[in-house]
C-alpha cells in the first residue's frame, strides 16, 4: 500500500492510479503529489531526484508540477536506507 511520506496514513485511491497534484493526506493534510512520495526522490542523488531530466524542486515535501511523478508512498526512500547503502559497497569491494 501506498502511505503519506509524512504521517505514514495509508493513501485510499483507486488502485492503479496515483494522487492528482492538488490532493492531500486525508489525515494529516501534507501534499501527497510531491517529491519525498516518488521513486525517484533518493537523498545521495543530484538535486535530491535520479531523473536527470526533471528541473529542480526547492521543497521536497511541497506539491509540484514534474511530470515524472511516480507515486511511491514515502517511507521507502532508497537514499535514507543506510543499511542498503552500506551492502552495495561491501558487495562492490567483495
Amino acid at each position: 500500500m501506498k502511505a503519506c511520506h509524512a504521517c505514514g496514513a495509508l493513501w485510499d485511491g483507486p488502485p492503479g492510479t496515483q494522487p492528482g497534484r492538488g490532493e492531500t493526506c486525508g489525515k494529516c493534510g501534507a501534499d501527497l503529489y510531491c517529491c519525498l512520495n516518488c521513486k525517484l526522490y533518493d537523498s545521495s542523488a543530484a538535486h535530491e531526484c535520479r531523473s536527470r531530466t526533471t528541473d529542480r524542486v526547492r521543497d521536497k515535501d511541497k506539491r509540484n508540477f514534474c511530470d515524472e511523478f511516480e507515486f511511491s508512498g514515502g517511507k521507502s526512500n532508497p537514499g535514507k536506507n543506510s543499511g542498503d547503502m552500506d551492502q552495495k559497497w561491501n558487495d562492490l569491494f567483495k
